[in-house]
């Protein structure tokens, strides 16, 4: 297990869950019923893949140690094993939260420290 997983939210998600403590999750969370996390190895492809060209999004990375049994390993894109949250994510528990800029093709700029 990775010692960190990462979720990628719009800034007033993230914004709204800092006010109430808790990120309760996006939309698709909020439907699939869990939060949906990656992997610093898949975290650039699901930025790809569900947020191209979309501005003002942050990354936030959580260590897994935290999360307890509410974090689940399961299987979904390309057969892979993606980390699923199936509870509220305490805004505490992030240990840094960056803003994913926008490249001249509508991809995202990760930091280094991934």
């Amino acid at each position: 297990m990775p010692e960190y997983i990462y979720k990628i939210a719009t800034e007033a998600q993230w914004d709204d869950a800092l006010e109430q403590g808790v990120f309760k999750g996006a939309p698709i969370d909020l439907s699939d019923g869990y939060i949906h996390f990656s992997t610093a190895n898949q975290a650039r492809e699901t930025a790809a893949k569900h947020f191209h060209g979309q501005t003002n999004l942050k990354l936030v990375k959580v260590p897994t140690s935290v999360l307890g049994h509410a974090l689940k390993w399961e299987v979904s894109r390309g057969g892979d094993l993606f980390p699923h949250l199936y509870a509220k994510l305490k805004t505490a528990d992030a240990v840094s939260v960056h803003d994913l800029a926008e490249d001249e093709t509508g991809g995202h700029i990760f930091p280094e420290e991934l």
